[in-house]
């Protein structure tokens, strides 16, 4: 009997102002959510090296980085439903081995559709972050949801920064792309013998299991009941098609004269991002305490303030990394606040509204990713930025309307989803 797993259900249930002792439990969950989430964002200050590599253009090699978030967004929709019902340990294990095989097929792709469909299916299966998240919030008391949440996404945080250094470190000591395609498969497959073990065997109640289609098919409906929901992931896709616009062209914005700078000083950007991103922790404190409408409004100020200092600072090397230090602290915070609002809804719909909530922010990934490369392409570095500025004011007219139009409510009157719908039969959660 493990003691950390078997007792997580009952954890859910613990005292608001309790600290239950799943800290190990979480810290595992970020660092396996750090680890995998890597694989998603390693690739981008490889892409001017890839075009190199396999003798593309920049434009086709920008197409790397669209299939990791496109896939991503695959993998939360058809996969991460499974949570609410499914083993956690047997269904971790497969999406790990799954991820380090895929991973070992991108490093040895002799060209530029085999790395873009390995990458595609890769980033699919690589959504064990997103399966850990609704987990490790079910496993806080109300009162520590946003502190925990906040944990979960400093390791997602440090792991998409970290890896670019990596990947570009990797890359220039190797002599090519593909060594950080197979340190990233080492790193991926490691996990297998620590994540399984951590975790329980089930997030939810064993009698709450809804067939595969109906978990699906849930999706849509949740999404239109719960304003909490839309809310968070129209928020969520704003701003994160800004973070992508920004990080998928600025290997080409650093390798084009006059900066001329390779893929080892792109990847040094994450590095050199850390004290964003480790900001980024105080975001679940402050949502628990002032709430994910207050931390919204406060990130996109943020993002829009880096976005500025990126635009005017373009030629300056320490203006993007002063800007990319803000667009990472607002990025991480506003994800912290929408997934922290989401999750007050109850463990039973945990998983599912975090699908909906991922799906539509990397979709928003991928709109601000496809975007950019057109962008740049054509018009270049600046014509980019102010594209992420407008996904940024639309971001922020969402929050000033929910704000003026939200719903009085006090505090911890809060109810899980699928127990107060007139629609909903009792002990089912079909919502």
């Amino acid at each position: 009997m493990n003691p950390l797993t078997d007792a997580a259900p009952q954890a859910a249930a613990a005292r608001p102002g309790t600290r239950p002792a799943i800290r190990p439990n979480v810290l595992v969950m970020a660092v396996a959510g750090a680890v995998t989430v890597a694989n998603i964002y390693f690739p981008q200050p490889l892409l001017d090296a890839i075009a190199r590599g396999l003798g593309v253009s920049q434009h086709t090699a920008g197409l790397v980085s669209s299939a990791a978030q496109l896939g991503y967004a695959l993998g939360i929709l058809f996969i991460v439903p499974l949570a609410d019902t499914a083993r956690l340990r047997r269904l971790t294990t497969i999406l790990l081995a799954l991820t380090s095989g895929g991973l070992l097929v991108a490093a040895a792709a002799p060209n530029v559709l085999t790395l873009t469909v390995a990458t595609l299916a890769v980033s699919t299966t690589t959504v064990l972050p997103q399966v850990l998240t609704p987990v490790a919030a079910a496993l806080a008391g109300p009162g520590d949801r946003g502190r925990v949440v906040g944990l979960i996404g400093l390791g997602l945080t440090l792991g998409s920064t970290v890896s670019r250094t990596v990947s570009g470190a990797a890359s220039d000591a190797g002599g090519s792309w593909r060594t950080a395609y197979l340190l990233a498969a080492a790193a991926t497959a490691a996990l297998l013998f620590v994540v399984p073990r951590g975790l329980p065997e089930r997030a939810g109640p064993v009698g709450d299991r809804l067939p595969y289609p109906r978990l699906l098919a849930s999706l849509p409906r949740l999404f239109a009941e719960h304003r909490e929901v839309r809310i968070s992931a129209l928020t969520g896709a704003a701003v994160f098609a800004s973070y992508s616009v920004f990080w998928a062209t600025l290997a080409f914005h650093l390798a084009a004269p006059p900066l001329g700078l390779g893929p080892g000083v792109a990847g040094l950007f994450g590095l050199l991002s850390l004290p964003g991103a480790l900001l980024s922790a105080y975001a679940g404190r402050l949502t628990d305490r002032y709430g994910a409408g207050a931390v919204n409004a406060w990130s996109l100020l943020c993002v829009a303030v880096s976005l500025a200092v990126v635009g005017l600072g373009a030629l300056s090397p320490v203006a993007l990394v002063i800007g990319a230090n803000l667009l990472i602290l607002g990025t991480s915070a506003s994800q912290v606040a929408n997934q922290a609002r989401i999750f007050d809804l109850g463990t039973r719909v945990a998983a599912r509204v975090n699908t909906v909530f991922m799906l539509s922010t990397f979709g928003g990934g991928a709109i601000g990713s496809l975007t950019a490369v057109w962008l740049y392409g054509a018009y270049g570095w600046t014509a980019t930025i102010v594209a992420a500025a407008g996904f940024t004011a639309l971001g922020m007219l969402l929050v000033a309307v929910t704000r003026r139009t939200a719903p009085s409510c006090a505090p911890g009157d809060r109810r899980e989803a699928g127990t107060h719908h007139p629609r909903s039969p009792a002990g089912r959660d079909d919502a």
